[in-house]
This record gives C-alpha cells, structure tokens and sequence, in this order.
C-alpha cells in the first residue's frame, strides 16, 4: 500500500483538555491540526464540555493498523473504555477517514458512521479540507451546510 491520508477526530472533557489533544496529535504524528474548539457534549450531554479538534495524517499503515494505534495513544493518555459510551473522557481518538477506503468491519467503520451528522467534526475537518469528498456522502463543506441549514 502506499500513503493514506487519514483524517482523525480528537476530543477531550477531563484534566489538561487542551494538553492532551495537542499530545495525542503529535503521538499519532499529525501533519496538520486544526483549530482547537469548545464543544457541547454529544450523545450523554450531562458532563463538562469538550474540546475538539481534527488531524491530517500520512500513514502507510493499513487502516486496522493505524486504528490500533490510535487506540495504544489513547491508553497512554490514560484512556480506558470502561466507562459509558459517549461519556467523559480524557482522550477520544475517532478515525473519521482513510483515503477514499469504505470499510464496514467489527470495530472499524470507515468513514466514521456519525461524521455526516457531527458538527464538532465538520467544523474542523472543513478548516482542513473543505473540499474532501466523504465517500457516499458528498463533500465536508456541503455535509457542513446542510447540518447548518437544519436540513
């Protein structure tokens, strides 16, 4: 395989937020990171907000690979998912992209099953690539109008 352009969502709404996005970025090796924003929190929305962001990454890693290690970066940050899904945690790494690759593999969607409807991704990932085509969904700059037109 050649190099893949990885595009991989961070979130962070416990210790050091902003510390521990910038860390994770540089642990998986990101070329580019977007602007770091504060966010409501989606799906259990009683815990402190979020920051997020996104990271552009080249890899030549397979996509199994590269999410395994995205998932030994989160261990490091003190991650462990043990706790409620959506719930608080120190580090969430969610590879959003993979090239134009559509996988559908226990524990490995690509792209991200939610990435259409989350603005806390669209936002930053368009600052990267507005004009990034999600594959079966259309481009991050249209994906990120529609959410914004409430369509």
């Amino acid at each position: 395989m050649g190099v893949a352009r990885a595009y991989v969502g961070l979130g962070s709404n416990l210790g050091d937020r902003d510390a521990l996005i910038r860390s994770a970025a540089g642990q998986i090796g990101a070329r580019r990171l977007s602007s770091v924003i504060e966010t409501e929190p989606w799906g259990v929305v009683d815990q402190p907000p979020f920051l997020n962001a996104v990271a552009e990454v080249e890899t030549t890693l397979d996509a199994r690979t590269f999410l395994d290690g995205l998932l030994a970066v989160e261990r490091s940050l003190g991650r462990e998912r043990t706790g409620e899904r959506w719930g608080p945690r120190a580090i969430d790494l969610d590879l959003l992209l993979f090239g134009d690759v559509r996988l559908d593999e226990p524990g490995l969607r690509v792209p991200h099953p939610f990435l259409h409807e989350r603005r806390f991704v669209l936002e930053p990932l368009a600052e990267l690539a507005p004009d990034l085509e999600v594959p079966g969904r259309g481009t991050v700059h249209a994906l990120l109008a529609g959410l914004q037109s409430g369509s």
